[in-house]
């Protein structure tokens, strides 16, 4: 871990269906059913009342068969697919609940709690120069520090000037990239937060931080075990 040229708060550094599902799947079966054996019974009705001297078509008897059956085919596929979502979105979330706990690499504010932050900056391609700032959770920024471009991870002690630790709270951390002294990109830089808690909400999956902030899986850019 190398030392930055700075004030000191910056240095470098199988599872199963659910027992309610499988009854939807089967009342939805029972249903098909159902209306599988009303239709038989109207298709005798309709024989049985068709008039002797035109008589319906064989062929349009054949095309009412084949269009009911294209209709229960499809509804027992659509029964199938979401009984396989369920037991994928199952599995995930039991995967997922190891990570809590876990530090994720994401874009967005983190809880600072009286230890370091791991910030780990990204620059424009063609900066010469740049610089870490730190927002706290109204925006207003608390420090200011300089970077050497291609440092690939820092740490915020998260003290002031006089090494006072600074109020815990949610900090943003951004970085400004210079060329010949002019502003040229600024964005959010990545930081390490804790993951708390790993839930359902809907269909979809969602990781809740140390911030209070929330998402996705995918949008997760790295993992690594807690840093004492």
């Amino acid at each position: 871990m190398t030392e930055i040229t700075s004030t000191p708060p910056l240095y470098s550094s199988n599872s199963t269906l659910a027992s309610g599902d499988s009854g939807v799947v089967t009342e939805t079966k029972q249903a098909v059913s159902s209306d599988f054996d009303t239709f038989l019974k109207m298709l005798t009705v309709q024989l049985q009342n068709q008039d002797p001297l035109n008589p319906v078509d064989s062929t349009d008897y054949a095309t009412q068969l084949a269009t009911f059956s294209s209709v229960e085919q499809q509804v027992l596929t659509n029964d199938l697919l979401r009984e396989v979502s369920a037991t994928l979105s199952g599995n995930a979330l039991q995967e997922l609940s190891g990570w809590i706990g876990m530090e994720a690499l994401v874009r967005a504010p983190t809880l600072f709690n009286g230890t370091p932050v791991a910030v780990r900056p990204d620059y424009a391609q063609e900066a010469d120069d740049a610089a870490l700032v730190v927002r706290d959770a109204s925006g207003t920024v608390v420090q200011r520090f300089s970077l050497e471009p291609g440092q690939e991870e820092v740490y915020w002690a998260g003290t002031d000037e006089s090494g006072a630790t600074l109020p815990i709270g949610i900090y943003r951390f951004e970085v400004e990239s210079y060329q010949d002294e002019t502003l040229i990109d600024t964005k959010v830089a990545q930081v390490y937060s804790q993951i708390q808690e790993v839930r359902k909400d809907g269909d979809l999956l969602q990781l809740r931080l140390s911030d209070g902030s929330e998402l996705e899986p995918g949008q997760i850019e790295g993992l690594r075990a807690p840093q004492v």
